[in-house]
């Protein structure tokens, strides 16, 4: 069996054709190189295990985000729905049990993703106007919460929570795994699924989709309540890690799960991506991050970075597009 990636006769026009498609791959191997040139620190296990912590709870935003961009939307409320939950989550598990704490938290996640939802698919809502009304309500609401100060762990559910977050099986960080498990969920979902299919044909084409009988409006509610509850779960392993719920957690992060999911080749029009070219452009977005700190760059020029990042991965689709 021929098992080679080009076949005899290949081009060196064919071979550019496969680095394009491949972009993300080759992008994130070409980091890992330089990091590897550029520091002795890079893969060592305290790095290594530090920088798959740190794209987890953004990356399950950016599982988030992907679904809701696939319908043609986009949800700029997740970032401030995860500084809102992990607030309210450090709150409830020092009243209540862990497991209620939990299911408390994704069912309220889901219930702020409906209320975009809502306003998206039934109130004809712009989804920029109605993500963006509600982060800053969930953002004030966990400073009112928390009265401006972090919330500490103080409880055995506490305790639980934070050595899980901070521990590995396997090597692999705990929140990491749970990281890799939302991708393969959204992954199995998006090509073997029906909602999955049917997120992306109204991505695609809503008017046709509405035309061929997919009630568009109650799909459409649904990815922005999932939307809701994966934030809830970034939330949750956000606040473990960290032992305390703060109002000034997931600044930004829509910017950044925006960023991953454009990285990864997803339309900003809908109806194009995928959930492993998503984990592609965090695992990028965290080894650009992850390279600048190991050259000492401090943390607000890294913030142009991934402005320019975004610019040039739109550009970059708009090429491919028109070839």
């Amino acid at each position: 069996m021929n098992t080679t990636i080009f076949k005899k006769g290949t081009t060196l026009g064919d071979i550019l054709q496969f680095i394009i498609k491949h972009n993300t791959i080759f992008i994130f191997l070409l980091l890992v190189i330089f990091s590897a040139l550029i520091s002795d620190v890079f893969f060592t296990e305290t790095n290594l295990s530090n920088l798959l912590k740190q794209v987890s709870g953004i990356g399950i935003v950016s599982i988030a985000m992907l679904l809701v961009i696939l319908t043609g939307g986009i949800d700029l409320s997740v970032g401030s729905i995860v500084a809102l939950l992990a607030v309210t989550f450090a709150i409830l598990i020092n009243v209540v049990i862990l497991p209620v704490a939990i299911v408390l938290i994704l069912a309220i996640g889901f219930g702020l993703g409906s209320v975009s939802g809502y306003l998206v698919a039934y109130q004809k809502m712009a989804p920029f106007i109605a993500t963006l009304a509600l982060m800053t309500i969930a953002r004030g609401l966990g400073f009112i919460y928390s009265k401006g100060s972090p919330v500490t762990f103080d409880s055995d559910g506490g305790v639980f929570m934070s050595d899980f977050a901070n521990n590995s099986t396997l090597l692999v960080p705990n929140i990491a795994i749970v990281f890799f498990i939302i991708v393969a969920l959204a992954a199995v979902m998006l090509r073997y699924n029906v909602f999955g299919r049917l997120i992306i044909a109204m991505g695609s084409n809503e008017e046709a989709s509405r035309l061929s009988g997919i009630r568009v409006n109650k799909y459409k509610f649904l990815v922005y309540a999932i939307s809701g509850s994966l934030a809830a779960l970034a939330a949750i392993i956000t606040a473990s890690r960290t032992n305390l719920g703060s109002p000034n957690m997931g600044v930004s992060w829509e910017l950044d799960a925006i960023a991953a999911v454009v990285i990864g080749g997803a339309s900003l029009n809908g109806g194009k991506g995928t959930a492993i070219n998503t984990l592609m452009g965090v695992l990028i977005l965290g080894l650009i991050g992850n390279i600048l700190n190991l050259l000492n760059v401090p943390s607000y020029p890294q913030q142009v970075v991934k402005g320019v990042i975004i610019i040039l991965a739109v550009l970059f689709q708009k090429f491919e597009n028109k070839k």
